[in-house]
């Protein structure tokens, strides 16, 4: 199955005390969105002199990020709608220079070493070749190129899959592997690329996914007394002395996110 992707979602500046405000101060804990560095996560800062290819952007956020912090960005995505959308955020929220391109990834529409940042976020889950599209990655990234790249935690897969209701799983869009961490590891290695950080995020998400389906309400308006008090909860935690390290270690138990930073030699 597939997840939205929780941080991304919630980096809009929700309602103070809702599930997405309480993940955007979650992931920006754990390394997202830092507006004072200008790095979208740890590690990857985003400047005017960066050339940003965000495959399978999604809503967006991730490249909006970017070409507010000045950088020439291509949103890529294999869904005309969302490519659509993103265009008209972008056109809107972004600073620097923007192209939105419809594809699978496979080629991707770009010449060689075209960008200095290559995202590819809750992706490779869905596709059919996932070494592929690493190969198609580590083409259109510039020598020295940093890479952002996430796939969904294996564990937390285990467990949605034991609460997800049997209409959703038949859903076209859902993912057609769960990715090991050393799997995920090697597939990187071996596309050419040199690991920086191998990290996790999000163990408050995957909680919040299991037990939503568990109250069968409506993702647009997901409001349930069992889905207000694990959110309260959770903001709770991370405002004792020890929540930071309490997450951390939750994070490592059951992500919602395996998070690689990498770099083209």
């Amino acid at each position: 199955m597939s997840l939205p992707v929780e941080h991304s979602a919630a980096a809009d500046e929700p309602a103070p005390h809702g599930p997405s405000a309480v993940g955007l101060r979650d992931a920006k804990l754990g390394g997202w969105y830092r507006e004072d560095s200008g790095e979208l996560f740890r590690g990857v800062p985003i400047g005017p002199g960066d050339v940003v290819v965000d495959v399978g952007c999604g809503a967006g956020v991730n490249s909006v990020f970017c070409a507010r912090h000045g950088a020439r960005v291509y949103a890529i995505d294999r869904e005309p709608q969302v490519i659509r959308e993103v265009r008209a955020r972008l056109s809107v929220e972004g600073r620097g220079t923007h192209t939105t391109l419809v594809s699978d990834a496979n080629p991707l529409p770009l010449d060689d070493g075209i960008a200095t940042r290559v995202i590819c976020t809750e992706v490779l889950q869905h596709v059919d070749d996932p070494r592929q599209v690493l190969a198609e990655l580590f083409r259109v990234g510039a020598p020295g190129a940093i890479y952002l790249l996430s796939v969904p935690g294996a564990l937390q897969e285990t467990l949605q899959e034991k609460v997800l209701p049997p209409e959703y799983r038949e859903l076209p869009g859902g993912a057609l592997r769960v990715i090991g961490r050393d799997e995920f590891a090697q597939w990187i290695g071996e596309a050419g690329l040199v690991v920086v950080e191998h990290t996790q995020h999000g163990f408050f998400w995957s909680m919040w996914w299991a037990l939503f389906w568990g109250c069968r309400v409506e993702l647009h308006d997901p409001a349930h007394p069992v889905l207000d008090h694990w959110t309260a909860a959770w903001q709770a935690l991370l405002d004792m002395p020890q929540g930071g390290q309490l997450k951390q270690q939750l994070d490592e138990f059951m992500p919602i996110s395996q998070i690689v930073v990498a770099r083209k030699p």
